[in-house]
């Protein structure tokens, strides 16, 4: 076996790649500041009892563990930044009022989420804490469709849900250990043969109500039909009427509804939303409402938010056409180091042509040739013979 070969899932960015994805980078999160979220950046590594405690298995599952050399404690290598920001809030800024922070770093996971998806993505995200009023999940699912067009890649659908519902059918039974896990995973994956079979034994307006939550997917008229399918319990009404108000404030965005949809359901507490776009069956940003998760550092917050994987934005949309690099020649004197300058301060970029390598300016991204004609410096197409 090459040495020099990547572990699967694991990939490198070449400079073309690496250039789309920094532009991306730099491009949403000034956007994210100019919206007044302030950017954090957590480390890499944490002692795993503090970053996965109340996750839920699936995290625990995804989360690389090695033994620190200094203390013996278990650390964890983070395979979501979501937690970690919720500890600054809830611990190290611990602000009265409402607070906006905003994030950019590689996470890892033991295994890959789909065929096609990279084990270690780079995620970008938002989040909101400190207002639980419908306003603030209306302010970042606006803010992701705006990320979204500023990437160009604009979402062809943004799926709503509210894992309240799931929560009120299922508070009024007692499930026997990991079941509710089984009837997650059923409704996930739409399959209404398991969710008979886990259902059998439930009182019948749970049952009938778990049943129809596979079949509640589509557009607004889905609200609706979902009041008079659901039992009339005060948390369904209460979510439904939040879906709807969602619907009216939002509805220049290409909002659809799927109520069976629970994806972070173990720490989720309201509304969650997924962004899609023409180009890719899977969803391209995920978030949703999540109130209690502060509560681990002591400090539980409201708190909503999104993320998405800046790897993947990438490798789907069009990447920014930049122009290639001027050839300055060498030796370089005052007079041409003062115009090189002045080109750099505008802009462009210049790369000095280091003795011995004629022929290989154009591979090093070079398109254009300073040279010197008439008393002047003057820029040139790049010829290379």
């Amino acid at each position: 076996m090459h040495t020099w070969l990547l572990p699967e899932a694991i990939e490198d960015l070449l400079p073309i790649e690496a250039a789309h994805v920094e532009h991306l980078r730099r491009h949403l999160l000034d956007d994210f500041a100019r919206h007044g979220y302030q950017l954090v950046a957590p480390p890499l590594l944490e002692f795993a009892d503090a970053i996965l405690t109340g996750s839920g298995a699936d995290l625990n599952l995804r989360t690389f563990k090695l033994v620190d050399q200094i203390s013996g404690r278990t650390l964890a290598l983070r395979a979501d930044i979501t937690p970690q920001v919720s500890r600054i809030d809830a611990h190290l800024l611990n602000r009265r009022g409402v607070t906006r922070l905003c994030y950019c770093g590689s996470v890892v996971h033991t295994r890959a989420a789909g065929l096609l998806a990279t084990r270690e993505p780079l995620q970008i995200g938002a989040e909101l804490y400190g207002h639980a009023g419908l306003e603030a999940d209306h302010e970042v699912i606006r803010l992701l469709a705006h990320a979204l067009q500023l990437a160009e890649l604009p979402p062809s659908r943004i799926d709503l849900g509210h894992v309240g519902i799931f929560r009120a059918l299922t508070a009024s039974v007692t499930l026997a250990s990991g079941v509710d896990q089984q009837l997650f995973d059923a409704l996930q994956a739409k399959d209404v043969p398991a969710l008979r079979e886990l259902t059998a034994d439930l009182p019948d307006t749970v049952r009938d109500g778990l049943l129809a939550l596979p079949d509640l997917y589509g557009g607004v008229e889905v609200l609706p039909d979902a009041a008079a399918r659901l039992p009339a319990l005060p948390e369904i009404t209460r979510a439904l009427g939040e879906l709807q108000r969602l619907a009216g404030e939002l509805s220049d965005l290409p909002l659809s509804f799927d109520l069976a949809d629970l994806r972070g359901y173990n720490y989720h507490s309201g509304v969650v939303f997924a962004a899609y776009c023409d180009d890719s069956p899977s969803a391209v940003a995920l978030g949703g409402r999540y109130d209690s998760i502060g509560e681990r550092f002591g400090r539980g917050r409201p708190a909503t938010g999104f993320s998405l994987d800046l790897r993947t934005l990438a490798r789907l949309a069009l990447p920014q056409q930049v122009p290639g690099a001027i050839m300055a020649p060498w030796p370089e004197d005052a007079v041409l180091q003062a115009e090189v300058d002045r080109l750099r301060a505008g802009g462009e970029v210049v790369v000095a042509a280091l003795p011995g390598h004629v022929g290989s300016w154009r591979e090093a991204g070079c398109d254009r040739q300073l040279v010197w004609r008439d008393g002047k410096w003057i820029i040139e197409p790049l010829v290379e013979h």
